[in-house]
């Protein structure tokens, strides 16, 4: 086992989406220097690495995932000079530093698309892409009925008639992985910046990078991430020789680096081959946060998680929350119980029950927190933010609200400016006077993190104590032992010093055995023998 591995097996990993953390001259969009500005918040509330989402230079048509210079920074967020001081601050703090590598697709303006746009049918330049001839009569069909994800064909002619693919938006034009170039460049962008002291890379749409030979059409209808059936432009073979080639690479740096996979796949299985020994070191588990409020489906993902990567020797993550998805306080605010689904809300959705929304958020987490493997947090999360429904047409920026026409509101309510003190906006997010780049709550003003710093109760607390108690317990590590349920809808599990019941049920459940002493719990204190609903109890060994 090598040390990378070792502490990516049990680490809590923050994710910092820069544009929404924190804004250090008042313009509105948060900025590595006021990253910087937060380390010891991050430090103190006890995570081991941060996960920053894209900061380099791009139009920013989706929000930086659309990169048009892999090696420089975007001056909304600052300048190399800040990166390297972020990397600096971070590491003397003890904190772990990922970047997102998002090499599925480029900006339209990255100097490669604009070449090929100027070039002719046939040129060379053009094959770094994945331009084809359209069908039907004088080309003026697509390629082929592929989707985008945002909605729409994912595909885009060209003022000479040919077409180019972008499974997203359009100024996100998609790669071609086989081109010899485009893998040696990004070989070149690794090495950039792991040789700068970054600790790992986020792949974006790891996934996705190759395609099925000779882009087969396919019979889906939509631009979903998962589907039961072999889809052409998702887990194709091709992309574990990629990865092999970023194992060796990564391989060679020391202090070790590491490389998690953000890989929408069918099922368990399919994941675990992302993180085979020559592979990537983690996958994101998004059927964890996928599951249904459910005991027997917690159960049945934790199972089929650890089962899967112990075939391969990797841990597995678990994750509640993101950038792409409705957050898991509004997600699981619902009466039926579902489960998450990557992207945004749709128009008119609305939480049940706010209050028992955040609850059963609570719960997660105490649930994710107490697994074996590593746990992903997104900013917000341990301040208990509901996900932002309301927010005008106007002010919505995430390219999946334009081009499915507004019914899919996006993924803009996730994305609101973090609130950190205050009584009204900018709550702290900016200096005083300035206007977030989305209008945060005004009900937020009991939520920022100075108000619930001093409370023992709140969420922002709950996570510190419970990332304390499983540093201290070694919780990321050791066996999972299931332990006899108290009763339906109740999950019951022994850890390392610690046993874990979670109550996914709507009313308190009589407790037939004593777990020891509770030592932390996501809601109301256990009464002697029951455990209430919609809460997770630590219980310590007496």
């Amino acid at each position: 086992m090598t040390m990378a591995q070792a502490w990516a097996r049990h680490a809590v990993i923050y994710q910092v989406y820069p544009r929404s953390f924190a804004d250090s001259d008042g313009d509105g969009i948060g900025d590595l220097p006021g990253v910087v500005s937060r380390l010891d918040y991050l430090a103190d509330l006890g995570v081991d690495a941060v996960w920053l989402s894209p900061f380099f230079t791009s139009p920013m048509v989706d929000a930086g995932y659309d990169v048009a210079d892999y090696r420089d920074v975007d001056p909304l967020f600052g300048t190399l000079a800040d990166a390297d001081r972020l990397l600096a601050g971070a590491h003397r703090r003890g904190l772990r530093v990922i970047i997102d590598l998002v090499p599925n697709h480029t900006s339209d303006r990255h100097p490669w698309f604009v070449e090929a746009l100027a070039a002719p049918p046939g040129d060379p330049a053009r094959e770094r892409y994945l331009f084809r001839d359209g069908t039907g009569p004088d080309g003026g069909e697509p390629p082929n009925d592929w989707p985008s994800v945002f909605g729409g064909p994912a595909w885009t002619r060209v003022a000479d008639g040919q077409w180019y693919l972008h499974l997203f938006a359009p100024e996100q034009p998609d790669l071609n992985w086989e081109h010899p170039q485009v893998r040696a460049e990004f070989v070149d962008v690794i090495r950039f910046w792991l040789d700068r002291g970054v600790d790992g890379l986020r792949i974006d749409v790891a996934h996705g990078m190759v395609k099925a030979p000779g882009l087969p059409g396919t019979a889906v209808a939509s631009g979903e991430l998962l589907d039961d059936l072999p889809i052409p432009y998702w887990d194709q073979d091709g992309v574990h020789e990629i990865f092999r080639e970023w194992r060796k690479i990564l391989d060679g740096y020391a202090p070790e680096r590491i490389a998690v996979a953000e890989a929408w796949v069918s099922g368990p299985e399919r994941l675990a081959r992302y993180v085979r020994p020559d592979e990537l070191h983690q996958a994101f588990n998004f059927d964890f946060l996928r599951t249904a409020w459910a005991a027997d489906a917690y159960r049945a993902v934790i199972d089929s998680s650890l089962a899967a990567v112990e075939t391969v020797g990797a841990p597995s993550t678990w994750v509640l929350a993101s950038h792409d998805v409705v957050r898991p306080a509004t997600r699981l605010a619902r009466a039926e119980r579902t489960g998450g689904a990557p992207g945004g809300a749709a128009r008119g959705e609305r939480p049940v029950d706010p209050a028992m929304g955040l609850a059963r958020a609570r719960a997660a987490a105490l649930l994710m927190l107490a697994l074996p493997g590593s746990a992903y947090l997104y900013q917000g999360e341990e301040l208990g933010l509901p996900e932002v429904l309301d927010l005008p047409d106007a002010v919505r920026q995430d390219p999946q609200f334009r081009h499915t026409g507004g019914q899919m509101l996006g993924r803009d309510g996730c994305r609101v400016p973090l609130p950190w003190s205050g009584a009204a906006p900018p709550f702290g997010f900016g200096p005083p006077g300035s206007t977030p780049w989305l209008p945060q709550p005004a009900g937020w003003a009991a939520l920022t993190v100075a108000a619930q710093r001093g409370d023992p109760h709140s969420t922002l607390s709950l996570y510190r104590d419970a990332l304390r108690l499983r540093r201290e317990l070694g919780l990321g590590l050791g066996p999972l032992r299931w332990l006899d349920q108290p009763a339906g809808g109740v999950l019951a599990f022994a850890r390392p010093g610690l046993v874990c019941t979670t109550n996914c049920g709507p009313r308190p459940v009589p407790l037939r055995r004593r777990y020891g002493v509770p030592v932390l719990t996501s809601g109301p204190a256990p009464v002697p023998a029951v455990l209430p609903a919609d809460t997770t109890v630590w219980w310590a060994a007496d």
